[in-house]
């Protein structure tokens, strides 16, 4: 399998992050993930485009290397798969092979989809992770929420491991996000609602204040320890992955 590598970097500046991300909550072993934003599409269009995982789920984040595998039944029972294709080798036919990263355990279309199931390194963990997904109505179009709840032993830092899984929630995101449609972050929205209301600030002290904000925000970021999703995750098959059909 790969690497799983910090968020990707995606074409347009709109979509180099989400409207918010972030873990939400975080004690002992367990940690909760929030991750939303607006696009401009229906709930039926991003509902229709969820469920089909193959179109926007990141190559980077399968075992088989190619997104194209990945497959969601949504109804309960149901699964979130990925096929291994076969490989053959000079003395054996091969075989497929598969992968269940997560069960669908709540299918409301247009609404909301539920799943239970630990992503990535964290199957292998005897934790107990639900990924619920919902889609609402918003001015502009519909806002996706993407909220992840993890809890149980784990052979990693909690810390570090709620960082990592953000990140990788964000990126399937974005992916989604990019596949739908322009993206309106908060931050836009804040903005253009003071313009609204007749933000008379000086332009010259407006632009001194974003200096300022964005010198704050690297130099906390700055201090912040450096954690990669690389580092969190790392490989969790040894080996050569399967041949792309």
């Amino acid at each position: 399998m790969h690497k799983l590598p910090l968020l990707g970097a995606l074409t347009a500046a709109a979509f180099s992050m989400p409207a918010q991300a972030e873990v939400v909550a975080q004690n002992g072993s367990a940690f909760v993930t929030r991750d939303s934003v607006v696009v401009s599409s229906t709930p039926r269009e991003v509902w229709l485009e969820l469920i089909s995982p193959g179109k926007w789920w990141n190559d980077a984040h399968t075992f088989s290397g190619a997104s194209k595998n990945m497959t969601l039944m949504p109804k309960a029972g149901g699964c979130f798969c990925e096929r291994m294709p076969a490989k053959d080798t000079a003395d054996t036919i091969g075989l497929d092979g598969s992968v269940e990263h997560m069960r669908v355990i709540l299918s409301i279309p247009d609404q909301a989809l539920r799943m239970r199931g630990g992503l990535g390194p964290l199957q292998s963990e005897p934790v107990n992770a639900v990924l619920t997904v919902t889609m609402s109505e918003a001015e502009e179009g519909t806002r996706i929420v993407f909220e992840y709840a993890v809890d149980g032993f784990m052979r990693f830092e909690t810390p570090v491991i709620a960082k990592a899984v953000d990140g990788v929630i964000s990126q399937q995101m974005n992916g989604l996000a990019k596949l739908l449609g322009p993206v309106e972050t908060v931050e836009e929205d804040s903005e253009e609602a003071d313009a609204d209301a007749g933000n008379d600030a000086d332009e010259s002290d407006a632009d001194n204040a974003s200096t300022d904000s964005d010198a704050d925000a690297e130099e906390a970021e700055d201090k912040e320890p450096k954690m990669s999703v690389d580092e969190a995750f790392g490989d969790l098959t040894a080996g050569d992955k399967p041949d792309d059909e």
